[in-house]
């Protein structure tokens, strides 16, 4: 399964997994499985770390997410820009959106808590 890890369900598997589901740790963990984190995760993880709204201890953590986690990144294209943009309404966070078009786009399931997006046509897992 390809599968794109929302923010949150990122910083619960960095912190070790324990709020996550056992479903979902063990298909982000599944060896057959393709994990792929967001530069929108990224981002605003960067973003809530700058603001102190997160203890961010490791700030090469993006490199640490492929060499430690085998995450593949998933690079923001000018075609999930748009698709973003184009979403109904449903849900106001920019990179959850960012998230739900690419998902779409890509062909991936995502993997959240976030109930906002059983609104929009894309294949959840939920934590």
């Amino acid at each position: 399964m390809r599968l794109l890890l929302d923010t949150h369900v990122l910083l619960w598997w960095l912190e070790g997994g324990l709020r996550l589901s056992g479903r979902a740790r063990a298909l982000i963990g599944g060896p057959r499985n393709s994990a792929f984190v967001s530069a929108a995760s990224t981002w605003e993880i960067s973003i809530k770390a700058a603001l102190g709204k997160l203890d961010l201890e490791d700030e090469n953590f993006p490199e640490s997410l492929e060499t430690e986690d085998r995450f593949a990144p998933l690079p923001i294209s000018l075609a999930h820009g748009a698709a973003a943009g184009r979403l109904p309404r449903h849900h106001d966070d920019p990179f959850d959106r960012m998230l739900i078009a690419q998902a779409r786009m890509e062909d991936l399931t995502l993997i959240t808590h976030d109930k906002a997006f059983d609104s929009y046509d894309v294949r959840i897992v939920w934590t």
